[in-house]
């Protein structure tokens, strides 16, 4: 697969944060890679800046955030010949003609992507439009999150389609670019020995984890609008689910795929009523100590309110009703100021029925499939083998499951993986519209539940694995979260 050349890449938020920690290095790695064909980076800013200044402040960008081994001068002096900063106002209809000017003519591979919030999804798509910049061969991307509820999510839909139709809209996930997602699907459908045991009959419940050990930071004025439910939940963790719970795809073909992420989403257990109370933990970080310092409660960090209700943790038993999974819970949580920052997968399979080995605890030594996503990505099978020495005492092991060379090639970003499939418009990493419509259905009562009630999310301490509820959610059907077994 190869980006059609030439193309144009529009970044909208140019200049904004995700710009600077993860597409302007995605786009010079793939660069690097000799991935990056000829064409250009248009960066779209609203504040003035000068072209040198410009340039200086990507190359400070990327000596922040790209390792410097892969920081050559000669591939920065051919990757900044790409780049273009045009200032405009995003809400401005009249300003999009200096974008039409620096932008070709004819209709080439073109992208549009907008790392802006959502309310100028709109006016963008309307500005390109009257400036007559959308072509057959364009494309728009949409960072998340899409919406803050499934009618508003609808409305923004709606409104996109006017100016593209579904197959030129790319919602993106940066998770489902991560390298070890791939693997998992992978791991599952090439290999009978997995695929075979993927169902009711041999897995008894799965985990999915997403934790940050730091706090709001200077996002505040975001999240408060948002929470963990809307930031991480509706989305990353979903994503996760789908990918993990769906069912063979007949060909890896987008819509193929994306069909089966789909049932999954149609398949989830609603919880509503008195079931949240049971089946959804709300938490928000309180004072304590993380990585050795001590930091502050949620409700006094910078421009948070002093009585906010905004939850920083949401844990979760989510089931799906079909055929593969009839009674397999999946846990899910997400949150902030937690123990440690990690993205983990865990499958625990079904314990022996039987043990024949003296000291050997069936529940704590049960197989797990694990897939680790970050820090450091990676798959290992957790196995009983024989302690060495006399006697039959067995313990616990880790196969890993990565090839040998895994850390000798470097791992693509999964900013790099989705801009690439952009280019290349192969959109089977992007969420469709039908996907995005259905999390939010799920989610919806939930949310709507919580803004009722109007109660202050269960306090946890900074620096540990949240509130004990969270415990209780597992501890109740007989189970432990992994870092507690």
């Amino acid at each position: 697969m190869q980006i059609e050349s030439p193309f144009e890449l529009v970044l909208f938020g140019g200049t904004g944060d995700l710009s600077q920690r993860k597409l302007l290095p995605a786009l010079y790695l793939l660069h690097r890679d000799g991935r990056l064909p000829d064409g250009r980076v248009v960066c779209i800013s609203r504040r003035e800046m000068e072209s040198v200044a410009f340039i200086d402040w990507v190359l400070a960008a990327l000596k922040t955030h790209v390792a410097s081994e892969y920081l050559e001068e000669a591939v920065w002096d051919g990757f900044a010949s790409k780049l273009q900063l045009v200032c405009l106002d995003a809400d401005n209809p009249d300003d999009y003609d200096a974008l039409a000017a620096a932008l070709s003519s004819d209709d080439v591979n073109r992208v549009f992507y907008l790392a802006t919030g959502s309310n100028l999804f709109l006016p963008v798509c309307r500005g390109l439009s009257t400036a007559g910049l959308i072509g057959s061969r364009s494309k728009v991307v949409l960072e998340k999150p899409i919406g803050h509820d499934l009618q508003s999510a609808k409305a923004i839909n709606e409104s996109v389609a006017e100016y593209f139709s579904e197959s030129q809209i790319y919602r993106i996930d940066h998770y489902l670019g991560k390298e070890t997602v791939q693997n998992l699907l992978v791991l599952r459908f090439a290999n009978s020995l997995f695929e075979s045991q993927w169902n009711q009959h041999f897995i008894d419940h799965i985990e999915i984890t997403i934790a940050e050990s730091i706090g709001v930071e200077k996002r505040a004025g975001f999240y408060e609008q948002v929470g963990a439910m809307r930031d991480m939940f509706q989305n990353h963790l979903l994503q996760l689910l789908c990918i993990v719970a769906m069912e063979p795809p007949a060909r890896l073909e987008t819509d193929a795929v994306r069909d089966e992420k789909v049932k999954v989403l149609r398949a989830l257990k609603p919880i509503v009523g008195d079931a949240i109370h049971r089946h959804v933990v709300r938490g928000q970080y309180d004072a304590g100590v993380s990585q050795g310092k001590p930091v502050p409660p949620y409700r006094e960090e910078p421009d948070v309110h002093h009585k906010s209700n905004t939850e920083t943790f949401v844990a979760a038993k989510v089931e799906i009703d079909n055929w593969r999974w009839a009674g397999v819970p999946f846990y899910l949580r997400t949150g902030k100021r937690l123990s440690e920052r990690v993205t983990e997968i865990v499958v625990s399979f079904k314990e022996i029925p039987h043990s024949i080995f003296p000291m050997q605890h069936k529940n704590t030594m049960a197989n797990k499939l694990v897939f680790r996503l970050q820090p450091d990505d990676g798959v290992r099978l957790m196995l009983c083998e024989k302690r060495v020495g006399p006697g039959m005492s067995v313990r616990p092991m880790n196969l890993s499951l990565n090839p040998a060379n895994h850390r000798k090639t470097r791992v693509p970003e999964a900013y790099e993986r989705l801009l690439f499939d952009a280019l290349c418009s192969n959109a089977t990493l992007f969420v469709r519209d039908d996907e995005l419509m259905e999390a939010w259905r799920w989610v919806d009562p939930i949310i709507q539940h919580w803004n009722e009630i109007d109660l202050r999310p269960e306090p946890y301490t900074a620096g540990t694995w949240g509130p004990a509820a969270s415990t209780l959610l597992l501890a109740q059907d007989g189970r432990l979260w992994v870092e507690n077994s």
